[in-house]
């Protein structure tokens, strides 16, 4: 077999990942200060990318921070402002403490360029359109200059996404340099199905399949002991207990736009939104749920209490399940079921 092993999930590739490099790794480096255990080239196909979410306690991953990081991509914005409220840490990698460089693939991807003011992703999903069996329909990440500076501290990892019609579905391929594999493998993969099932959307198709290549898979050593806490629980624990949740077919940018305006007023702390009110806003259940979402990380920045029931009730379960692992102090027990 040449082809990629496929997953019916995200949780199962993850876990697959997780076991290959903790149970054999092939090499141990010690690259730009982090000991890791790695194994080269690995790839895999998820069958259904929209099954990206991980429910997996001892991972605690934010639901915020991924949500926040697609739409920072799809705005085409490369300022510390909006990530940085998500993900203080990223603040670490910014030369001059306003931007970041490499890890910003939103300016990349979907800022407007060349003679024809198109961005990367409007030109592939033309080309897509137009030629329904191109091979050439590659958004490209990393660039040459990125290597010029030995110490720069934030080089994309992402070398390009590809976009590929085929029987009527749109498929995406990623390719990667590296990606580690506890903690960007899940954010990357969540942020590249998202931008696919946009795309499908866009182009009004189904969703077809997502292939992740990397060419170093590596597990920093000091996560190891919370990898196997990883694998211990999912040895139990029951796969993927809440339901995958499309994007809704009618999802354009003046959806995203709005959101985006919401997102903003919110991080900000320019307003707060109850249940009510974003089941007015001018976007579907999904996007108010996302909405929400963002409304009880604006309560977990700026406030000292616990985060509201009538918004946690509001929440895809999910997410609120998420929450609970993630801030456990700021969620109350009884909103949660698994």
């Amino acid at each position: 077999m040449l082809n990629p092993a496929s997953f019916a999930t995200f949780t199962d590739a993850y876990l697959a990942v997780l076991r290959t490099i903790a149970d054999g790794p092939h090499y141990v480096t010690a690259g730009r200060g982090k000991d890791a255990w790695e194994v080269p080239n690995v790839s895999f196909r998820l069958d259904d990318p929209v099954a990206r979410t991980l429910y997996l306690a001892a991972r605690r991953a934010n639901p915020v921070f991924n949500v926040a990081e697609f739409l920072w991509y799809v705005a085409g914005r490369d300022d510390l402002d909006m990530i940085a409220y998500y993900a203080p840490r990223l603040r670490q990698l910014s030369l001059d403490g306003q931007h970041l460089a490499g890890t910003a693939y939103g300016p990349r991807l979907f800022a407007p360029g060349g003679t024809d003011h198109r961005s990367q992703f409007q030109r592939v999903l033309d080309l897509t359109v137009h030629e329904q069996d191109s091979k050439r329909a590659a958004m490209i990440v990393m660039r040459p200059d990125e290597l010029e500076d030995p110490n720069h501290p934030d080089v994309a990892c992402t070398l390009a996404l590809q976009l590929m019609r085929r029987d009527g579905k749109l498929h995406m391929t990623s390719y990667m340099r590296g990606n580690d594999a506890k903690i960007g493998l899940l954010c990357d993969v969540y942020s590249f199905t998202m931008i696919l099932e946009f795309a499908a959307r866009l182009q009004r198709v189904p969703v077809g399949t997502y292939t992740h290549h990397v060419g170093s898979m590596h597990i920093n050593t000091a996560d190891l002991d919370h990898v196997r806490a990883i694998l211990a629980e999912a040895d139990t624990a029951p796969a993927d207990p809440f339901p995958a949740d499309p994007m809704p077919a009618d999802t354009d940018w003046s959806v995203i736009g709005e959101v985006l305006h919401h997102e903003e007023a919110l991080r900000n702390n320019h307003r707060a939104l109850s249940p009510a009110a974003a089941a007015e806003l001018a976007v579907g259940l999904y996007w108010q749920r996302i909405v929400l979402l963002l409304e009880a990380y604006r309560q977990i920045q700026h406030t000292t209490e616990p985060v509201t029931r009538d918004v946690l009730g509001a929440l895809h379960p999910g997410h609120r399940w998420l929450l609970a692992h993630r801030w456990p102090d700021r969620i109350p027990a009884a909103t949660v079921h698994r």
